[in-house]
């Protein structure tokens, strides 16, 4: 059953969604750690690739950047797909001098002054969250795997390039641990559709320290929260 945006079969995605935000980053966790790995929607190079990890049946569904993109795949994959649980998986700026590259975070709340609540719900709110038995999930998961991870908030922008947002009032107001661009309306749509949501980040610079990983540590770097996110849904 396509939509405007995925040309997917209802049989080809799984119940379970990993969702990184670059379409390369989808194809090269497919290849890598997918078993039989198949390409099932590449409109507007949205690609997506669904396979099985250890038996289990996965799809990996790029979602582009920002709320406005996630909104759209996130919505329809759990509104027509019938996709019970979508994992983002991506990077983040810290807003802490105390957080290094590469360290993992799990989202509680996601705070944003994005619109997309009061257009979506009708509503304003100043976070969304993840789904508590998701999240415990992967703590479990981590925990069991000698995976450090920080659970706490996290800001999410609509604009990159912001001049107006403080990291440090930010940081001290809601204990925002980074900033990012997907998960409020991921949480919000999952709320919304009665579905499960969460979000692991890496932090790929500090915005305190100036500490910035380059394009290739990036992707060298996001290995451990890739199997984390894929063990947890085992």
């Amino acid at each position: 059953m396509p939509t405007p945006h995925i040309e997917s079969k209802k049989e080809d995605i799984a119940k379970v969604v990993l969702m990184p935000g670059d379409p390369l980053r989808a194809k090269m966790i497919a290849e890598k750690y997918l078993d039989n790995p198949r390409l099932v929607n590449s409109v507007r190079n949205i690609l997506a690739y669904t396979g099985t990890y250890k038996g289990k049946e996965i799809t990996v569904f790029s979602s582009g950047m920002g709320n406005a993109s996630i909104g759209i795949y996130s919505y329809e994959l759990f509104k027509f797909y019938d996709v019970d649980k979508i994992i983002r998986i991506g990077s983040c700026g810290a807003y802490t001098k105390n957080l290094d590259l590469y360290s993992l975070i799990l989202v509680d709340k996601s705070y944003s002054n994005s619109a997309y609540d009061d257009i979506l719900n009708g509503e304003n709110v100043p976070y969304s969250e993840g789904s508590i038995e998701l999240n415990n999930k992967i703590l479990e998961c981590a925990d069991a795997r000698g995976d450090q991870i920080l659970f706490g908030n996290i800001y999410c922008t609509d604009v990159f390039y912001s001049e107006l947002e403080n990291p440090t009032r930010l940081y001290n107001d809601h204990k925002c641990l980074g900033v990012e661009m997907e998960s409020f309306a991921l949480f919000l749509n999952a709320k919304k559709l009665n579905k499960k949501a969460a979000c692991i980040l890496t932090v790929s610079d500090n915005l305190i320290t100036g500490a910035e990983a380059t394009s290739e540590e990036r992707q060298n770097s996001f290995t451990k929260m890739i199997t984390l996110a894929l063990d947890s849904i085992l």
